[in-house]
């Protein structure tokens, strides 16, 4: 089963900018960047298809953009102006619409002054 690895993440004043990455050991087909805040549920942040189409959640459009490889097998969230509130857990895996594969164990982004 494909194993995910998620990186990137760190401490950002607001304003600023990060690039996280997801790299799967295995061909991936549409895939997605989730978020879990500290005592919120999990939620969708975008989604990527196969052929690069990408869609957001209202909350990041405009600040954030998922891209990928495929010849690496690893998907990207470029997030810019980034905020407190974004301040999360963030994941890859597949879309909502697809089975879940493992997840993996996220990278740490923390917004803060």
């Amino acid at each position: 089963q494909v194993q995910l690895v998620e990186s990137g993440g760190g401490l950002v004043r607001p304003g600023g900018s990060l690039r996280l990455s997801c790299a799967a050991s295995g061909s991936i087909s549409a895939m997605a960047w989730y978020r879990q805040a500290p005592g919120k549920q999990r939620e969708l942040v975008g989604t990527i298809a196969n052929g690069g189409t990408s869609t957001y959640a209202d909350s990041v459009k405009g600040r954030f953009t998922i891209s990928r490889d495929n010849g690496k097998n690893t998907v990207y969230l470029q997030m810019n102006s980034l905020k407190p509130e974004d301040t999360a857990v963030y994941y890859c895996n597949n879309p909502p619409y697809l089975r879940r594969l493992p997840w993996g164990q996220g990278t740490q982004v923390t917004v803060s002054s």
